[in-house]
C-alpha cells in the first residue's frame, strides 16, 4: 500500500466519480482505475461498488476511508514540518535599493543568517522579486496599493526627509517646497517610484517639474540639470556617488517636508521564524534611531503610501 494509492483512493471517494478524480490528480483515467485496482488487490477487499451509473464505497472502503485521511493528514503535516525547517537553515536575501542600515547583517545577529543580494534594483522590481520568492526582504519604496496587489507586508524603517540642491546654497535656511523643481526622467520604467512622488508632490505643493531623458535624477548628470536650471533641485534618495561640484549646496525643505519612506518588505504569508526575528531586529533599530518620526513641521507624503497613518508627527 502506497501513499499515492491512499491519495488516490480517497480523490475518488470525495468525488465518487473516476472521471472527476482523474482531473483534479492531473492522471488519466485508466491510470487511476488501475491504482484503485492494485490497492484493492493489496488489500485483498473490495473498497467500491460501481457500475456505469454510480460509485459507492463498500464498508470495506469507509473503514479505510478515515484510516487514509488520518495517515494523509500526518505525512502531510510532517512533510511541512521539515520543508520549513530546511527552509529555516537557509540565509535569508535580502535585497535593497540605495539604502540599507549600517551593519545590516549584525543588527539581525547570529540567530538568523543573513546576506544582502548582489542585485541593486528599482523598488519597484525587487518587490517583484519578494513576491515571486527569489528575495525574502526587501528594502524599498512602496504604494500601500502595490503592497497589498503583491501579497506584501511593508513595515516603516526609515522616514527620510528629503533636501534641495542649488547653487551657492550655503545657508540652512529651509527652501519652500513650491520654489523647488523636480526632475522626471522619460524613463518611466526605471525610475517608476520617483516619477510617482516626484510628480505627486509637485502638483500638490505647487513645484515646478522638469523633464529629462538621460537619467539624471542621480550621479554626474543630476548636477549638471541643477546648473543649467539654477534654482534648488529636489534630491532623489537615490545616493549620490558623484562628488557634488563646490559651487552647490544643500538645503532642507519646507512647507511641508517631502518625505520618501523606505519599508521593509516580506511576503505576507511568510510565517518563518526566521524572518519575523529579522523584522523585529530591524524595526527595534529603526525605533532606537528615530528613523520612524516624522519630523517638526508639515510634512507630505503621496496619499497612498503605506505609513502615513503610522507616522509620528512632531507638530
Amino acid at each position: 500500500m502506497e501513499l499515492r494509492q491512499l491519495r488516490y483512493f480517497v480523490a475518488v471517494a470525495q468525488e465518487l466519480h473516476f472521471g472527476r478524480a482523474a482531473e483534479r490528480l492531473h492522471i488519466s483515467g485508466p491510470a487511476l482505475s488501475q491504482q484503485i485496482i492494485a490497492l484493492e488487490r493489496d488489500l485483498g477487499a473490495q473498497l467500491f461498488c460501481r457500475d456505469r451509473r454510480s460509485v459507492q464505497l463498500t464498508e470495506a472502503g469507509r473503514s479505510l476511508l478515515e484510516d487514509a485521511c488520518q495517515i494523509l493528514t500526518l505525512t502531510d503535516g510532517a512533510r511541512q514540518r521539515v520543508r520549513h525547517r530546511a527552509a529555516e537553515a537557509i540565509p535569508l536575501r535580502l535585497g535593497y535599493v540605495s539604502w540599507l542600515p549600517d551593519d545590516v547583517i549584525g543588527c539581525v545577529g547570529p540567530t538568523v543568517s543573513l546576506r544582502i543580494d548582489d542585485w541593486v534594483l528599482p523598488s519597484h522590481v525587487q518587490a517583484d522579486r519578494v513576491a515571486e520568492g527569489s528575495l525574502d526582504l526587501a528594502v524599498a519604496w512602496i504604494s500601500a496599493t502595490s503592497a497589498d496587489a503583491r501579497g506584501l507586508s511593508a513595515h516603516l524603517l526609515r522616514a527620510e526627509p528629503l533636501e534641495a540642491v542649488g547653487p551657492g546654497m550655503s545657508s540652512t535656511e529651509p527652501v519652500p517646497a513650491a520654489g523647488v523643481t523636480v526632475l522626471v526622467d522619460s524613463d518611466e520604467w526605471a525610475w517608476s517610484s520617483w516619477h510617482r512622488f516626484a510628480t505627486e508632490f509637485a502638483i500638490q505643493v505647487g513645484a515646478s517639474i522638469a523633464k529629462i531623458d538621460d537619467g539624471g535624477v542621480t550621479g554626474e548628470a543630476f548636477y549638471a540639470h541643477v546648473r543649467d536650471i539654477n534654482a534648488p533641485v529636489l534630491a532623489s534618495p537615490k545616493r549620490h556617488t558623484a562628488v557634488p561640484p563646490p559651487t552647490l549646496g544643500r538645503r532642507p525643505i519646507a512647507d511641508p517636508i517631502p518625505l520618501w519612506t523606505w519599508s521593509l518588505l516580506h511576503r505576507t504569508d511568510d510565517d518563518r521564524v526566521s524572518v519575523r526575528h529579522a523584522v523585529e531586529s530591524l524595526l527595534a533599530l529603526a525605533r532606537s534611531r528615530n528613523w520612524v518620526f516624522a519630523p517638526t513641521g508639515p510634512w507630505w507624503t503621496p496619499a497612498d503610501d503605506p505609513h502615513r497613518d503610522a507616522l509620528t508627527s512632531g507638530n
